[in-house]
């Protein structure tokens, strides 16, 4: 892999404007694609902010989910790191190569949800940070937060509706099954807002970033309640969020368990937090 360079050895890098965004669009001919989610960042002073929030410093590994045309992988490039993209669309990285490999990023054609991370990547620590469409956000996430232990932190621009969920705590509207597995993994937290306006094309949604720092363990040791049995009583719970537990649960956990596990079987999934989903889980019925 390349090292990424320092600020001071190249020729003054500059994030990409809403005009030039569109003039490498007509110069390759290229529409973006609504069913891939291609809504470019166009605005400096927005990349700038991400990269900032990213807590990168010199020399640091941060691998970039979805460079599209690069505006945010020069950002990332700026701070001095040392910079993986990955682009999924062939045709925007025949334009992505040009615009950062010379600032010594390396530039890699892949799907992020297939991707061989373990070869990409090798050991940590490294950072992610991607610009996100809402039909993969959730996928790609949990992905990395499962198998790839070498991402130790993530900053990830989603729809508003998404970085809820991931970031969501007991009690909140948007808590759910999901909410519980970043939280096993993670501490998460909305950490900005990005209104759509800084988008190319514009977006009918609003975006946020949310920034994921991995925990050092699991937040359910794992030899107590493996990771399986612990996820489906939680998908169980959540699948009938609006009744209580105890009939949430029926087929899953005897009446006993919620006094063994020091829960009230009449809360709801959404009160639970991951250590109380852990506790449950460790007197689930064998087979589920």
């Amino acid at each position: 892999m390349q090292r990424g360079r320092s600020p001071a050895s190249v020729r003054s890098p500059v994030t990409l404007t809403p005009r030039r965004v569109r003039e490498l669009l007509e110069a390759h001919d290229i529409r973006p694609s609504r069913a891939l989610g291609q809504n470019f960042v166009a605005d400096p002073n927005t990349v700038r902010r991400i990269a900032a929030l990213a807590e990168l410093k010199p020399g640091q590994k941060v691998v970039e989910i979805g460079a599209g045309l690069g505006s945010l992988t020069v950002a990332l490039a700026e701070t001095g790191a040392r910079v993986v993209a990955v682009e999924a669309d062939r045709r925007l990285v025949e334009v992505l190569r040009p615009q950062v490999e010379p600032l010594g990023v390396e530039v890699v054609h892949g799907d992020a949800l297939t991707l061989d991370f373990a070869a990409l990547l090798g050991t940590g620590p490294w950072s992610l940070v991607a610009n996100l469409p809402y039909n993969v956000a959730v996928l790609l996430v949990v992905r990395v937060l499962d198998d790839v232990p070498a991402v130790s932190q993530l900053l990830v621009m989603v729809q508003r509706q998404v970085g809820e969920r991931l970031a969501a705590g007991p009690g909140d509207r948007a808590y759910g099954a999901v909410s519980v597995k970043v939280a096993y993994h993670a501490q998460a937290r909305v950490v900005s807002r990005v209104p759509a306006t800084v988008f190319v094309p514009r977006p009918r949604v609003e975006s946020v970033l949310v920034r994921l720092r991995r925990r050092p363990q699991v937040a359910v040791d794992p030899a107590v309640v493996p990771a399986d049995r612990l996820f489906s009583v939680v998908r169980a719970g959540f699948a009938q969020r609006r009744k209580m537990l105890r009939r949430a649960l029926a087929g899953v956990l005897s009446p006993e368990a919620f006094t063994e596990a020091g829960i009230d079987p009449r809360a709801r999934a959404e009160e639970l937090s991951v250590e109380d989903w852990g506790r449950l889980a460790a007197w689930s019925r064998s087979g589920i």
